[in-house]
């Protein structure tokens, strides 16, 4: 089977290991290694869902578990799972996936109606509008949540099992990325009883599409190594396709696993009482606002490096960038390098690095500085951009993708759990952890540090 947007080379998936699966009754191809997302994405497919409450049409936005749009519903029968993000499914043999939200089908969708109508449906217009007389609101009731609903629950008992379990250990890394790895790491060499827990199928984090090199090695190998260390001590329990969704006092972290459809449970609920915490969560890149930013098409660029890199898979075949801040920059030169087209950069500050600029200029990408992208132009996907400039006017750019990153967020989700405060850093726009209430310390992103050799080096010294 063709897949038209596979890049010819590149990506750590397995060529050699063809999988077939079908999306709303289509039949498609991927490789092991994939994900359900960057399967589609390699294949074309770009309309992957409907919004919650106009049906306008939605397109992968990220590549991890931010991702908001391809909400699908994976398996059939009493084994059916709704409302499944796309980005963390991963690819095998036999895949049945369907999308939600549309009736009659995805592409036809005649609750898009209510895009037209969308001036007079204010938030919270239907508890105002439906309520009188008070006995027909459960008619309106059973209408307006099939038409503002998500995917469907099986209706017959889960055969499935499932198990908790219980672990202490005396350093609990929540993350493997970069920080994380290295925090594990440092904790292992000083013999520590150590958890790893990530919520993907495969440790690295960022460094699985990162083309940098650590210790003199590119980032595949680096992790390799360090998971081969960690693995062979007895002290050391890894755990992917876990949560860590839950933290309480007495340095208690609540896990949740997703155990492969080969072992003889479906999922594990872990309680870790942990004697110091590391949290090395990474952080979550931020959109910018512009309109019809919700158009399949407008990604962030980490995703779209992601898919590059990791997937060999090209988002599109000409893509625009957006940004506010150096990060973007590497997904327009690695881009290039697999030779995918980028139509221009649009940065919103009024200065850019002098290396960023001469970078882009050798690769031939035009750089169109202090600019801001208007609105992004399409139906049913991007087909261009209208640039506002500096100097009042404004340019029309070609693209089918239109790449985004408004900076970083850091996931300081479980420090705030835990009891922490935030602060607010002015030099990175966002909320920070601030002092611990338990035994815990974040790292790396999950600090607001974002450069490689910090996250090494913060994060290998809370380990040990």
């Amino acid at each position: 089977m063709s897949q038209p947007y596979r890049l010819a080379r590149g990506g750590l998936v397995d060529r050699s290991q063809a999988l077939d699966f079908t999306f709303d009754g289509a039949s498609y191809q991927g490789y092991q290694g994939d994900t359900l997302a960057s399967a589609l994405l390699a294949n074309g497919v770009r309309l992957l869902g409907r919004s919650f409450k106009y049906h306008r049409p939605r397109g992968l936005y990220s590549a991890g578990v931010e991702e908001m749009n391809a909400l699908m519903s994976i398996g059939s029968g009493a084994r059916a799972e709704p409302n499944t993000r796309a980005t963390q499914v991963e690819l095998y043999a036999g895949l049945t996936a369907r999308s939600q939200n549309r009736w009659p089908s995805l592409k036809l969708d005649l609750m898009a109606v209510n895009n037209l109508f969308a001036p007079l449906f204010p938030a919270g217009f239907y508890y105002k509008t439906f309520m009188w007389p008070a006995r027909w609101w459960r008619g309106y009731e059973k209408i307006i949540r099939q038409a503002a609903g998500l995917g469907v629950a099986p209706a017959v008992p889960d055969p499935d099992r499932y198990e908790k379990k219980h672990a202490h250990c005396d350093v609990l890394v929540v993350g493997a990325g970069p920080a994380g790895l290295a925090a594990a790491l440092g904790a292992c060499r000083k013999n520590l009883r150590v958890i790893l827990v990530d919520e993907r199928a495969e440790p690295g984090g960022s460094l699985l599409f990162d083309t940098r090199k650590i210790d003199g090695q590119a980032a595949p190998q680096w992790i390799h190594g360090v998971i081969d260390e960690l693995r062979g001590s007895p002290r050391v329990r890894i755990l992917t396709r876990c949560t860590a969704f839950g933290y309480y006092d007495h340095n208690t972290v609540a896990l949740a696993e997703r155990a492969l459809s080969s072992e003889p449970v479906r999922q594990r609920l872990w309680h870790v009482r942990a004697a110091n915490v590391v949290l090395a969560a990474g952080a979550i890149e931020r959109p910018l606002v512009f309109g019809n930013n919700d158009l399949p098409g407008v990604m962030l660029a980490a995703a779209v490096r992601a898919y590059c890199n990791q997937y060999g898979v090209a988002a599109g075949k000409r893509v625009l960038l957006f940004t506010n801040n150096n990060h973007a920059y590497e997904t327009a030169f690695d881009l290039a390098a697999a030779g995918v087209a980028v139509a221009a950069v649009v940065d919103s500050r009024a200065e850019v690095p002098a290396w960023l600029s001469e970078r882009l200029s050798e690769l031939g990408i035009p750089l169109h500085a202090p600019s801001t992208v208007q609105v992004a132009l399409g139906r049913r996907s991007v087909s261009g951009a209208r640039i506002a400039q500096a100097n009042g006017g404004s340019l029309l750019v070609p693209c089918d993708v239109l790449a985004v990153s408004g900076g970083w967020a850091p996931s300081v989700h479980l420090h705030s759990q835990s009891g922490g405060k935030v602060i607010y850093d002015e030099s990175i726009a966002a909320f920070i952890p601030g002092v611990a209430k338990q035994t815990a310390v974040s790292v790396g992103a999950a600090a607001g540090k974002f450069s490689l050799q910090t996250a090494l080096q913060t994060g290998y010294a809370a380990g040990a």
